[in-house]
């Protein structure tokens, strides 16, 4: 027997349904899935897919891990489970850090779970991240300060929606926008309300079922010196005044 015999096996029985079900349901013979149960048998490719979606477990999960310790309930549940990349580290037992670089931003979508994608972009190590698996995304906009356009957020990734927390900041990958970097306002369950740091956006919810990879916040890269804002608090006061004034003799003039 081998963790992926018993993981499928235990899945089916919690799902209460019988092999022949199972079976049916994949288009392959009962005979075929009782092998894979007994572990005398290993599936092919597109059967092992098919078992993941039916399942709703990433097939990292389901090879490598013993689902019967693992809350599967309070696993993302998505409409396309994505491939958990194993954890790469160097010679030294170090987290090997994948960079998205600016180029690859819009790539990152169709590519993220494509093992090739991810082994050809260049990665860096910082000692100080451990026990995790971590990635650094591009920063776009100016909807996050201080974090300004050509720094990079570097995310850990988060495996259960369960995780997050209102009022951190995570790196989500969506269907229908990509990468964005936003603070999470309200977990609504089914739905997220995010924000941006600049007030000048407004929140807005994305559905649960949209989102394909969360990383929270573990550091930052920036690649600009920081610059002074061109507005000082003294500055806006002045502004405050002037309009005052103006309003004044606004008033004054339609008396």
């Amino acid at each position: 027997m081998s963790l992926f015999s018993d993981n499928i096996r235990h899945l089916r029985i919690k799902k209460d349904v019988s092999q022949e079900t199972v079976a049916k349901d994949l288009s392959i013979t009962r005979d075929s899935l009782a092998k894979y149960e007994q572990g005398k048998s290993q599936p092919p490719y597109e059967t092992l897919i098919k078992l993941s979606h039916y399942y709703h477990i990433s097939i990292d999960l389901l090879l490598t891990a013993d689902i019967r310790k693992v809350d599967v309930e309070r696993l993302m549940q998505l409409e396309d489970n994505r491939i958990l990349l194993p954890i790469t580290i160097d010679n030294n037992g170090e987290n090997v850090i994948e960079i998205i670089p600016h180029k690859a931003r819009a790539g990152y979508l169709s590519g993220y779970s494509d093992p090739e994608f991810i082994e050809g972009l260049q990665h860096i190590s910082l000692p100080f991240l451990k026990n995790g698996k971590f990635r650094a995304f591009p920063v776009s906009g100016d909807s996050m300060p201080p974090h300004k356009e050509g720094s990079f957020i570097i995310g850990r990734y988060i495996e259960s929606i369960a995780e997050i927390s209102e009022g951190k900041t995570y790196i989500l990958l969506t269907k229908n926008e990509g990468i964005v970097y936003k603070r999470l306002k309200k977990n609504e369950g089914s739905n997220l309300v995010l924000s941006s740091d600049n007030s000048f956006y407004e929140p807005y919810s994305v559905k649960a079922s949209n989102i394909l990879e969360i990383w929270e916040y573990a550091c930052s890269i920036a690649t600009k010196e920081s610059e002074p804002d061109d507005i000082n608090p003294q500055s806006i006061r002045d502004m405050f005044i002037t309009l005052k004034t103006e309003i004044k003799a606004l008033k004054h003039l339609n008396k």
